[in-house]
This record gives structure tokens, C-alpha cells and sequence, in this order.
């Protein structure tokens, strides 16, 4: 994800700190649904305790790689090991005063076999939602698209947005 959520940029920006887990070396991730997600969030919940970053973007890439290979049983496994490691993630993050923001850019293992009985493999067109999970913040969360989250983040963050960001704030 740093790569894309950098713009392309391959070397991380000042005061950047990425933590880089490889994935697994498999045919396919059919193979090892769990990927590394049990890994990156042990090397993540110390940063968080740490409360050293002022923002953290982390991808679990499990259910939209997993997705791909059209392997039903393996997308439960992969969506499973998700569920567990944002739980714990999101734990560490509210007790150390962060707001997480839980979302996904596509659907892929919502949607695994065609209505021929064939297995879909490809990004799904079924919209995301977008959670705000704070120990004081409560609020409704309007309907939006991708490009409104960054706005939405330097919002709660207290920063301005800049006129780039052509997106919208998404609570009031």
C-alpha cells in the first residue's frame, strides 16, 4: 500500500516510517491465505503502543489477493485471519487515543462464484463502507467515494485540506 498511497513513490517521505512485510513465497495465495497478515500486525501493535506516529496507514491485502484465485474455502481463511488481526489492531489503536478509519477500495471475496457456478476472480462492483471507530467520536458517516476519505482523515486530524483534494468531508 505505500507505494500507491505515496503516489507512485518508491522512497518514503520525510519523517516516513514504512514497515515492510514480504509476503509469502507461493504459487498462489490460495496456498497461504493467512499470508502475512499475523506478522504485519505484530510489527505494528508496538509502533501503536509506541503512539510515536501521529498517522498509520496499514493494508491487509488478504481478502483481495486471496479473492483472486476463486478458491471459496480459502477466501473464508483469508477473510477469518482479517478479521482477527484488525480486531487486535484496532484494540491497540483505540487504547493508545488513535481513530481508525476501516475501509476497503473494492470488494473481491464478497462476491467469489458467477451465476454459471464458475468462480469470479475479479474486483467486485458492491460498495465498501467506510467505519470511524473512536472512543469519543460519534456521528453518522455519509455516503461517499474513495477520494472523500483523505479529506474526511485531515478533518478529524484538525489539518486543512488542501485544494488538490477535490474530494468531500464525509461526517458533519
Amino acid at each position: 500500500v505505500s507505494f500507491f498511497f505515496s503516489g507512485g513513490r518508491e522512497i518514503p517521505f520525510e519523517g516516513e516510517e514504512r514497515i515492510m512485510v514480504p509476503s509469502p513465497k507461493v504459487a498462489t495465495y490460495d496456498l497461504q491465505p493467512e499470508m502475512s497478515a499475523y506478522e504485519i500486525t505484530d510489527a505494528l501493535i508496538p509502533k501503536i503502543e509506541e503512539k510515536a506516529a501521529d498517522f498509520i496507514c496499514l493494508n491487509f491485502a488478504n481478502a483481495d489477493m486471496v479473492g483472486h484465485t476463486g478458491v471459496f474455502s480459502a477466501a473464508i481463511k483469508a477473510v477469518e485471519t482479517v478479521d482477527k488481526c484488525v480486531e487486535r489492531v484496532v484494540t491497540a489503536a483505540i487504547n493508545n487515543g488513535y481513530t481508525v478509519f476501516l475501509t476497503a477500495d473494492h470488494g473481491n471475496s464478497d462476491y467469489m462464484i458467477n451465476e454459471d457456478g464458475s468462480p469470479n476472480t475479479a474486483h467486485t462492483l458492491n460498495l465498501v463502507p467506510l467505519f470511524i471507530i473512536d472512543k469519543t467520536w460519534r456521528g453518522q458517516v455519509k455516503p461517499g467515494k474513495l477520494g472523500d476519505i483523505a479529506p474526511t482523515i485531515l478533518t478529524v486530524m484538525g489539518l486543512p485540506i488542501p485544494k488538490e483534494m477535490t474530494g468531500n468531508v464525509l461526517i458533519s
